[in-house]
């Protein structure tokens, strides 16, 4: 398995490095890109932990290098969010930035899965189908918006409030991957029921996590640890599912429409990516009136990405 990490040099992309070197299976590749000059350094510090997982590192010069072959492209490249910035600024920060590192896939493994982790998710992973489909290579069931975070902070939040074992605690998580468009399904926690004002308090809660942890940082970043830690797991996932493996993960992903015309829900993975995308079940009225408030966002910041790429 190869898999490039591209912004492998920032803050999520050491930490997700550093997991994926001691969580890929043996003889794997990690191919680590970066413009910033440190990445070379990086590989070479990720190659004394003792896997057999072979890291190298390429910069600026040499996205191809570090794409050729590639199995799996997860992109945490781009700006994190800063107190005070909205999501408009992000979106014209990183816009630019996933675009070219599109082109950059599109030239050198068009057939690789690729997880955009890079935020507003919302808006760059239609930046990313948009370059596909320009080269007539896209395919709906290789590119993924990575919003595994959003259900970690969730299974975390809920074991925290309820005194249960985290591992046991699957929480899902429908919608989009920015404030009021992220919807935790926890009325379809197992064994667990809410009242109306720990839903209340908790929805919120999980749909702000991200502030929590710029404010907490004061000016020194944003989620990169948990962000790390999220993506690895959905990286493990695709690399399941590229094995023959039975996997039911939740993406951010082009389905039938029927909501918005990318959304986060669950999906079967396979060794083509998406196999099949499964239905979220059935909504508390709660959820349902969430779902509804949401989506005219939601699809404005999908129109957005689509037309960034159309001007």
């Amino acid at each position: 398995m190869k898999v490039a990490v591209l912004g492998a040099a920032g803050g999520i992309g050491q930490a997700l490095s550093l997991l994926l070197k001691t969580q890929l299976p043996a003889g794997s590749e990690l191919s680590l890109y970066d413009v910033a000059p440190v990445v070379p350094g990086v590989a070479v510090d990720l190659s004394h932990i003792p896997t057999d997982v072979k890291v190298a590192g390429f910069g600026r010069d040499d996205l191809s290098g570090a794409l050729t072959g590639a199995d799996i492209v997860l992109i945490p490249a781009g700006m994190p969010r800063k107190p005070g910035m909205d999501r408009a600024d992000l979106f014209n920060v990183n816009a630019g930035i996933i675009k070219v590192l599109a082109e950059g896939i599109v030239a050198s493994c068009p057939k690789a899965l690729v997880g955009v982790i890079t935020n507003p998710v919302n808006g760059t992973v239609p930046i990313v189908a948009e370059v596909f489909k320009k080269a007539g290579t896209y395919d709906a069931a290789r590119v993924f918006g990575v919003t595994t975070l959003d259900v970690i902070r969730s299974e975390a939040f809920v074991a925290e409030l309820k005194g249960l074992d985290v591992a046991t605690v699957k929480v899902p998580v429908i919608g989009g991957h920015s404030g009021t468009t992220i919807l935790p399904l926890l009325s379809q926690v197992e064994g667990v029921t809410f009242s109306d004002d720990e839903v209340a308090t908790l929805t919120p809660r999980i749909q702000n996590a991200g502030t929590e942890v710029v404010e907490a940082k004061a000016g020194g970043g944003s989620a990169t640890l948990s962000m790390g830690a999220a993506a690895a797991r959905f990286c493990m996932s695709l690399v399941k599912g590229l094995q023959g493996e039975d996997v039911v993960d939740y993406a951010y992903v082009e389905g039938k429409g029927e909501d918005a015309l990318f959304f986060a829900q669950p999906v079967r993975l396979g060794v083509n990516g998406v196999s099949e995308i499964l239905p979220y079940g059935e909504l508390s009225a709660f959820e349902l009136q969430a779902k509804e408030d949401m989506l005219a966002t939601l699809k404005k910041d999908i129109n957005e990405g689509v037309d960034f790429m159309a001007s």
